[in-house]
């Protein structure tokens, strides 16, 4: 089922690979960045304002923590961000990752475990996978093998987590615990669905179905808890990369998008690509846990 909203761009923040949008309850910000022009952007639905801070190296991801830091994963490592002196500083490196991965994606989980991915900055080798930081302590879980890994994403019960693999046009999941993650399986299968689009960052409501944004198919979809597409969003840029639900009532749908495999020919056809969307979600989403680091 098609839903028409009225998408608005809110910042026109041209990125060539913007990703990581989060909705930040503590500061009522919206955060996200753009990983190719290594940027961590902020944005204020209050008054409309924005803004970004230059990141060390590429970042993919940034969350609010149980202080008052961010927690970053950058191409280099886990990061901290301090947003009152905009200044990083390196956390952790990733034990056992390539020089040529970065980090992607991530999320939380209720017990303020971090959930992220890596992945080949090249995009051709098989060498990503996903990994869990925990109080301190990283390592690898769930899935590996993966070039594009998005992703992952915990719903509201904290006993689903989501994995997406986007190079192979595939969404896993597997049942959560506080004691850890247990084996992935199949959940969409998206080329069936949308044979010329990449599933990218994925995203639980508070009804339990799984949003993703569509790489190369200017929409966003929603899945049921069973794997089902039930319904998606036209987006007014091709290249859709991450959907947030934020606002005080977490009803507004934030959503990233990307310009680096676009032709200029593609910049006439979508000239707002790159910009942050807004649009009135017609689900809500619910409130993510802090990271903790410690």
């Amino acid at each position: 089922m098609e839903i028409k909203a009225q998408v608005r761009a809110l910042v026109g923040a041209e990125c060539k690979l913007g990703e990581g949008v989060l909705w930040d309850a503590g500061r009522s910000l919206v955060w996200f960045v753009d990983i190719k022009r290594h940027r961590l952007w902020h944005y204020d639905p209050a008054s409309g304002s924005s803004g970004f801070a230059e990141a060390p190296d590429q970042i993919g991801w940034a969350i609010p923590t149980e202080g008052d830091l961010l927690l970053c994963g950058l191409k280099t490592g886990l990061f901290t961000f301090d947003p009152a002196s905009r200044g990083f500083e390196k956390l952790a490196e990733v034990p056992g990752e390539p020089a040529n991965n970065r980090l992607n994606d991530a999320c939380t989980d209720p017990w303020g475990r971090v959930w992220f991915g890596s992945m080949d900055d090249a995009e051709g080798e098989g060498s990503g996978r996903f990994y869990v930081f925990d109080r301190g302590e990283i390592r690898a879980a769930g899935p590996s093998g993966i070039t594009i890994t998005n992703g992952p994403a915990v719903n509201a019960q904290g006993d689903r987590i989501y994995f997406t693999d986007t190079g192979g046009q595939k969404i896993m999941t597997a049942p959560l615990s506080s004691e850890g993650v247990g084996e992935a399986r199949l959940f969409a299968d998206t080329a069936a669905l949308f044979p010329d689009a990449f599933p990218d960052g994925p995203v639980a409501d508070a009804e339990d179905h799984l949003w993703t944004g569509l790489y190369m198919g200017g929409q966003v979809a929603r899945f049921s808890p069973d794997g089902e597409l039930v319904a998606t969003i036209d987006m007014p840029a091709r290249d859709i990369t991450k959907l947030a639900f934020g606002g005080a009532d977490l009803a507004t749908g934030y959503v990233t998008s990307a310009t680096k495999n676009m032709s200029d020919d593609d910049m006439k056809q979508y000239p707002q690509a790159g910009s942050l969307f807004g649009f009135d979600a017609p689900v809500r989403g619910f409130a993510l846990a802090r990271a903790k680091l410690g």
